[in-house]
């Protein structure tokens, strides 16, 4: 058997406990060696403690007095943007592997599907947002196929019921750092995000629509390259899916597209409708936004633990 990595989840509150319980059922290559919180009284932290792993609920502070903490090689940031900082030099002087599962951006972007393979070197990959790990794919998609697609824009629904304090704290951090993402990685010259909570009752599934306008797009070829991503996606996050049918929409001639502050553009637009369905491990199956980053910030931290460690 393989020697897995030992691996720290700072944050136990919704991403951090489907993290925890992911790592635990299906990895191969990672353990989970301890679970740090700042509430001795949170269901992550219990539930932590009932499967027999270390915790802390002292913060990261009290993370390294834990026996577990030197073997550890691998931490998951599932708490803030604004404290991701303070763990991150922590993990860096320590020579500890981060994956950030905040907005915080410090490392560099990555999603798995369109550029795992480019950060495994980096001693900390940030892994942008949930809306991102659904939508810049598509971005890509289209890019992918495109001359240049000037702008992309989109919008990520979830359950308010999934959205956690840490999440809805960062929502100035989410549009920004989803936005960056859709640029540097999807491949738009300028990107633009929306994040929407919908206290709908019973709670909704997580829902995304990707706008991208093509410059020089074939539609059959952005058809096929959407619906491959779609396949790629699918083969770690399998409630991943097209609502509907890709749509375009032309603009030529007399019919030019005007995106104020870009300038005015022929080509077509392309909408891209989304849901993603949760595989369930810790809320319920409408919550495929914590499915979405878990299971990217699991892959990803599965591929560097292979690289780095010489694991198979």
């Amino acid at each position: 058997m393989t020697q897995k990595i030992k691996t720290a989840i700072i944050g136990s509150g919704n991403i951090g406990t489907d993290l925890m319980i992911k790592i635990a059922e299906s990895s191969d290559v990672l353990d989970v060696g301890c679970v740090i919180g700042i509430d001795p009284d949170s269901e992550g932290l219990a539930m932590a403690r009932a499967r027999g792993f270390a915790t802390s609920h002292d913060g990261i502070e009290g993370a390294q007095k834990l026996d577990v903490w030197n073997d550890v090689k691998v931490v998951f940031d599932a708490t803030s943007a604004y404290v991701h900082a303070k763990h991150a030099a922590i993990c860096e002087a320590e020579g500890k592997q981060m994956v950030d599962l905040t907005p915080a951006a410090i490392g560099p972007y990555c999603v798995p599907v369109v550029n795992m393979d480019a950060h495994l070197d980096a001693p900390n990959v940030n892994m942008v947002t949930c809306g991102g790990q659904a939508t810049i794919p598509m971005v890509y998609a289209v890019t992918r196929v495109s001359d240049n697609v000037p702008y992309a824009e989109i919008v990520a629904s979830v359950s308010s019921r999934s959205a956690g304090p840490g999440t809805r704290a960062n929502i100035d951090e989410f549009t920004r750092t989803t936005a960056k993402g859709i640029e540097d990685v999807g491949g738009a010259a300028k990107g633009k995000a929306i994040i929407i909570l919908n206290p709908a009752d019973p709670p909704m599934i997580m829902r995304d629509t990707v706008y991208a306008f093509s410059v020089g797009g074939d539609k059959d070829d952005i058809r096929k390259s959407v619906a491959d991503m779609v396949a790629d996606v699918q083969a770690y996050v399998p409630g991943y899916r097209l609502k509907q049918d890709v749509q375009f929409e032309d603009f030529s001639g007399n019919n030019k597209l005007y995106i104020p502050g870009l300038g005015t553009f022929e080509g077509t637009k392309v909408t891209i409708f989304l849901e993603v369905e949760g595989a369930g491990h810790y809320l319920p199956k409408y919550a495929g936004n914590l499915d979405i980053m878990t299971s990217a910030g699991m892959g990803t931290a599965e591929a560097i633990a292979r690289k780095r460690f010489g694991l198979s």
